[in-house]
């Protein structure tokens, strides 16, 4: 029973993470045809966290079906922490592919929006300053942004699976007690 529930814990993290990751790309690839790729209005990132909590539910929901109605708060955090972990994993590559290839000037073009930003906010910023930036940006924008990705990603994942086990958990102590 053990390394039937862990086998259906493992598959529901892989295939309710693919989902996840896809419709992330989905989302990105729509963003993208409207034109709105270097600044995207905030509702993009609201429905990506609204459709991120809600198919973490649903594997958690899943695994407790599969689990004759069962359980724990630790097993709704491995799950939908491992959710978020495999569909991230997927959107960076997906992410890599876009800015490297489909719009090989991602990487170039959100350092200049950046850049105006901090001139916006800061006219007085010394141009040696800018130059640094600009130059960190561009060596470094993947390791920022797959940091970032991930943490968020992973956060989201932790606090959604936590407010979900809390909701839905149920052990055998609980229904022999009863």
């Amino acid at each position: 029973m053990e390394n039937q529930q862990k086998t259906s814990k493992r598959k529901i993290m892989i295939n309710y993470g693919l989902l996840l990751g896809f419709l992330s790309i989905l989302i990105s690839v729509a963003n993208y045809a409207l034109g709105n790729v270097y600044e995207p209005h905030w509702s993009i990132t609201a429905v990506s966290i609204i459709i991120m909590m809600a198919v973490i539910i649903f594997g958690i929901k899943k695994l407790k079906e599969s689990n004759e109605g069962l359980l724990t708060l630790g097993e709704a955090l491995k799950t939908g922490i491992g959710i978020a972990l495999v569909s991230i994993l997927v959107f960076m590559v997906y992410f890599y592919v876009f800015a490297k290839f489909i719009e090989p000037e991602f990487v170039n073009r959100t350092t200049e929006l950046n850049l105006a930003k901090v001139l916006e906010q800061r006219p007085d910023t010394p141009e040696s300053a800018l130059e640094m930036q600009e130059k960190m940006t561009k060596n470094y924008f993947f390791v920022f942004a797959f940091g970032f990705m991930f943490i968020f990603n992973l956060f989201i994942g932790f606090i959604t699976s936590l407010v979900g086990g809390l909701i839905m958990k149920k052990t055998d102590e609980e229904i022999t007690s009863i």
